[in-house]
């Protein structure tokens, strides 16, 4: 039992630990965030007026609703505080607030994530498994895919999906978020595989570096010579052996896939978060911008936090490890 409360008070102060340098890495970007945006040029009220002439009593209310007069620091202190009680503000472009706007388009990036997701697992780590326990020809092959799949950026693969599949074979749609579950998910194919390319093939070298280098290990040789089946040493020496690098690689492609989710929502028309970062870039859309760059940063810091905590389960040698430094 001795053993047990350890193990259970040393997890206890590592979440501890992290959900600290989470909180503090969140304030630290969040400032970064809300800094980058205020010293970009131009300003709201530009867009607002849309080139009309605006008399100086209309600009002042426009600038007092967005609280553009006011300091820096007053205008962060307000955003930040905003921020906790669920007010991003609101949207200079489509005049709503900012987090009924985001949550409207939550359920499509959503999908679109989870679907290109589930294509980087499977597609990640059978190949790479492949690659690792089938040395020559199919080596070399899967080599070169994934190769040629890590250098291909998301929006070179949504334009040669959108031309074959879309244009010439007429099997996908090419835009549009498509209404009902069945609809829904043919919309959402080739998105997710332009999506899933360069991250799969990023997955699959991982994991087949990891699993070579498991492979060659002495306690692999050793139940390989006392007869121990092939499928046996792979499943119980390799394959989990290899999960601990496969898993952090995994958790921070999983978070990477908001940024690289805005490419691929504008180029098939998808109404998703995406799409609506661009569009408020380029009309200085300032609340949405800040409210969907923190959203990213928070993804990441929640991965790497759940692989932290998922890594003592998937290699107990961590946890040991931790209780033997201690």
């Amino acid at each position: 039992m001795g053993g047990h409360d350890r193990v259970g008070r040393l997890m206890l102060g590592f979440l501890v630990r992290r959900l600290g340098g989470m909180a503090a890495t969140l304030l630290a970007t969040s400032f970064a965030v809300f800094a980058s945006i205020y010293l970009a040029p131009g300003n709201p009220a530009s867009f607002l007026i849309q080139g009309r002439s605006a008399s100086p009593e209309a600009l002042a209310a426009i600038r007092a609703q967005y609280h553009l007069d006011d300091p820096f620091v007053v205008q962060y202190v307000k955003w930040i505080g905003g921020v906790f009680t669920g007010d991003l503000g609101r949207s200079v472009q489509f005049r709503q607030d900012v987090a009924g706007l985001i949550l409207a388009r939550l359920p499509t990036t959503l999908s679109l994530v989870a679907y290109a997701g589930v294509l980087i697992l499977l597609a990640g780590l059978a190949l790479g498994a492949l690659a690792a326990l089938r040395p020559g020809p199919i080596d070399r092959v899967v080599l070169l895919g994934t190769g040629v799949a890590t250098a291909t950026p998301s929006f070179v693969a949504a334009i040669g999906l959108i031309s074959l599949f879309s244009v010439q074979l007429g099997w996908f749609p090419a835009f549009g978020n498509g209404t009902g579950l069945g609809d829904r998910i043919v919309h959402l194919t080739l998105p997710a595989v332009a999506l899933a390319l360069t991250f799969a093939g990023l997955l699959a070298r991982v994991t087949r570096s990891s699993m070579l280098e498991e492979l060659a290990r002495e306690h692999v040789e050793v139940a390989r010579s006392r007869g121990v089946r092939e499928r046996d040493v792979v499943r119980r020496h390799v394959l989990r052996n290899s999960m601990g690098p496969i898993s952090t690689v995994t958790g921070t492609v999983i978070a990477g896939l908001l940024v690289a989710t805005s490419i691929v929502e504008t180029a098939f028309g998808l109404s998703g978060v995406g799409q609506l970062l661009v569009s408020s870039v380029t009309v200085k859309d300032f609340p949405v911008v800040q409210a969907v760059s923190l959203l990213v940063v928070l993804a990441f810091a929640l991965a790497n936090l759940l692989v932290d905590l998922l890594h003592p389960f998937i290699d107990p040698r961590l946890t040991h490890a931790r209780s033997t430094n201690s």
